[in-house]
């Protein structure tokens, strides 16, 4: 956490062979200003930094001060790395919506899974989505002025009242204004909408959908997905599961808009997440339904994107392998909505190379409850309990999405390693495509770059 009081930006890092380490930056030193420009955080370095002639400011840990003038590049980066990516403090969500997932978890779990970010920067730099309720007019204006974009958007609804109702916040409502600045000065936008049964659905998201319209095309798109709903409820604002009935009018609602908008603008822009074709039991749309696939992370054509690519790979495999076999034995775990796709395609690999075989297993989420079925919230524990004593081959393929981004740690800090002694089993975490998937169950390299060229 950054000391308030303590102006400027540690440095942790000066990177070999850089313009900083000519300068002679030391980790540790503080980065005071750029051209006598207050840095607030990482948007305002990367803008200050650009310019061919930039004077510095750095503070040396005995407060000596020393005024640097730099000559360089334009875009040419300093090579200093601070101690925060973002060089500030993450600013946490005011808001209790009555459909928040972290407000659905168990006691007991490590600290960081219960912090609520709903912080603006991070949807630039990660891909979050935030509310608006966080944000300040001078963040708008900083945002305006850099330019930053695309800026994603929780919208849930676009009727101001309800919005203060679902976020439990009297200033939700007025928060919607500042997608006026944005859309006035261009600022690309993509938009969610949680929908929770007897809420914001029916005619009360027609109505949104209509009103977020008005925005395209700066508005790019908006994903409309089912509220998650654990078994940790209780005392939480009462919600029900969507049914198969409930899908089905939601897809419905969803596709005539997409027809109209379709025909007015040349995109689809509004998108339902894969999970309501599978509650509905109805088939996935085709790829170029999706627009270029902008709401991944929300789970909007995760599965026709995995499939589109297997079967590309596919193709790939076939006009390389050169009657080439392979055999072995080998096991693969899925969440529940995922398993009929992930089985189908485990099939083809097995029709394709008889000598091989695989289980997949699907995976019933007892941890958060049987109502969460995706991938991406397995835990440890789970599948150690399902999978012990089932045949596993000789290697357990698990998805990447089940693990904390760049460690090898389970939701509920089981280890991949652990995982591996209580199986007795070799893991291999396997990425996200269609072609990750081919690459893995072969246990070579065949469709990645090495071999697209």
């Amino acid at each position: 956490m950054k000391n308030k009081a303590q102006k400027g930006h540690v440095i942790k890092e000066v990177l070999p062979g850089s313009i900083a380490m000519e300068l002679e930056i030391e980790p540790g030193d503080r980065l005071l200003s750029i051209d006598r420009n207050e840095i607030e955080d990482i948007f305002d370095y990367q803008y200050y930094v650009e310019n061919e002639y930039i004077e510095i400011l750095i503070e040396k840990p005995d407060k000596e001060q020393w005024l640097l003038e730099v000559d360089k590049e334009e875009d040419e980066d300093l090579g200093i790395v601070f101690e925060s990516g973002l060089m500030d403090d993450y600013r946490s969500c005011h808001n209790k919506c009555i459909f928040c997932f972290i407000d659905q978890m168990p006691k007991g779990m490590r600290e960081t899974l219960y912090f609520k970010d709903d912080d603006s920067r991070l949807s630039f730099l990660q891909g979050n989505y935030v509310t608006l309720t966080n944000m300040s007019d001078h963040d708008v204006d900083r945002i305006i002025r850099y330019h930053l974009a695309p800026i994603n958007i929780s919208f849930q609804t676009m009727n101001p009242q309800l919005r203060c109702k679902m976020l439990n916040n009297r200033f939700a409502g007025e928060a919607l204004k500042k997608v006026d600045r944005f859309y006035e000065a261009g600022i690309a936008m993509n938009g969610q909408i949680v929908l929770c049964k007897g809420v914001n659905d029916g005619s009360e998201l027609e109505y949104s959908i209509r009103r977020l319209m008005e925005y395209i095309p700066v508005l790019e798109s908006v994903s409309v997905v089912p509220v998650g709903l654990s078994k940790y409820r209780e005392g939480l604002y009462p919600l029900e599961p969507f049914t198969k009935a409930d899908a089905e009018k939601v897809l419905d609602l969803i596709h005539g808009f997409q027809k109209e908008i379709y025909a007015q603008h040349g995109i689809h822009f509004i998108h339902a997440s894969d999970e309501w074709y599978i509650t509905a039991d109805r088939q996935l749309p085709k790829g170029d339904t999706y627009d270029g696939y902008l709401q991944l992370e929300n789970g909007v054509g995760m599965l026709r994107l995995l499939m589109d690519e297997f079967e590309d790979g596919l193709r790939m495999l076939e006009a390389k392998r050169h009657g080439e076999t392979f055999k072995g034995e080998i096991s693969m775990v899925t969440g529940q909505i995922a398993h009929p796709y992930i089985l189908k395609m485990a099939a083809r690999m097995m029709e394709l190379f008889p000598g091989l075989t695989i289980h997949v297993y699907p995976i019933i989420n007892h941890f958060f409850g049987e109502q969460i079925t995706v991938t991406g919230l397995l835990t440890g524990q789970d599948m150690v309990s399902q999978l012990k004593g089932q045949k596993l081959g000789d290697w357990l393929l698990l998805p990447q999405n089940t693990l904390r981004s760049g460690e090898e740690v389970f939701l509920d800090d089981m280890t991949v390693t652990e995982m591996k002694n209580a199986l007795q089993v070799k893991i291999d975490i396997v990425k996200s495509s269609g072609y990750d998937f081919i690459d893995a169950v072969l246990g070579k390299t065949v469709c990645g770059k090495d071999m697209n060229g």
